[in-house]
């Protein structure tokens, strides 16, 4: 290997995230999707949501960092795997809340 240049694998686009990394983006995303909806949800329902949204990312960790670049696959995966629940849990119509993260996130 020419000097200079690092392995595949040490390359910092292929780690994976830090747990630290994963709750704050985790918290970001469902912020910005939060914002998009017309009602208001409680503090307490909020913290359960992003804990619930943590734990699916994950548990899907490889194949949602394989596909980090593809944002309407990850968006795709988000309304199928994660709006169900969290929508019951915040007591909010899901396809509102699925346009809503769709939206925020870009995908």
């Amino acid at each position: 290997m020419p000097p200079g240049k690092s392995p595949k694998h040490d390359n910092p686009q292929s780690r994976l995230p830090t747990a630290r990394g994963i709750r704050r983006a985790c918290s970001k995303e469902l912020y910005r999707a939060r914002k998009r909806l017309p009602v208001h949800i409680a503090p307490d329902l909020v913290k359960q949501g992003e804990e619930l949204y943590y734990r699916k990312v994950v548990g899907h960790l490889i194949w949602i960092a394989e596909n980090r670049s593809n944002r309407k696959l990850l968006c795709d995966w988000w309304d199928e795997d994660v709006s169900e629940e969290l929508a019951a849990l915040w007591k909010v119509d899901r396809n509102a809340l699925c346009t809503a993260f769709r939206s925020a996130y870009g995908g």
